[in-house]
């Protein structure tokens, strides 16, 4: 394991300009070999990319969306999507640097995120879709208060957001009360 984490996170929204970066550390947590350095892969999973900078750029434009980002020293640590849905806000492409999971700083990005969806959007519902399959993450999220809904989504067929290499693969929709 590297170092623990820094004392000090510092946040900010994504701008355009940090489009290569984020693509670069959330295909890094999700697919390929660099992302067994941490948890949350979905290698095991899926082949292909997570994202690109389309998908990304297109996001950050949007109305009621933004990449939060968390920085230390400048160093890029991680990110997370947000977006307004009504009174709830839903959370996606959650990325820690592999290397630097499982030192705390989920929990400090997700404290950010609630944060930062109640004071911008005055959202009262935080939402989610996981993997179905992948129970130790679900598991992270319910000790950090987030509940299985009941509902589930169908994982998307277009490529760019991966090939699955498992039959049947599904999102069940989590979400914490703010």
């Amino acid at each position: 394991m590297s170092a623990a984490a820094p004392s000090v996170v510092e946040f900010r929204t994504g701008r355009q300009t940090d489009v290569p970066a984020l693509v670069g550390l959330i295909n890094s947590v999700y697919r390929g070999d660099s992302s067994r350095l941490g948890w949350t892969t979905e290698a095991d999973l899926l082949d292909g990319q997570r994202t690109d900078a389309e998908d990304v750029a297109a996001l950050i434009a949007a109305a009621d969306s933004i990449f939060l980002l968390g920085e230390a020293a400048e160093d890029l640590l991680g990110c997370m999507h947000l977006e307004r849905d009504g009174d709830a806000a839903w959370l996606g492409m959650f990325s820690i640097r592999p290397g630097r999971q499982g030192q705390g700083l989920g929990r400090h990005f997700l404290a950010a995120a609630e944060v930062e969806v109640v004071s911008r959007w005055r959202s009262r519902v935080l939402r989610m879709s996981v993997i179905s399959l992948r129970v130790e993450l679900i598991r992270y999220y319910e000790r950090r208060g987030f509940a299985l809904t009941g509902e589930t989504r169908p994982f998307p067929t277009d490529p760019r957001f991966g090939i699955p290499t498992v039959e049947d693969l599904e999102f069940a929709v989590l979400e914490k009360t703010l």
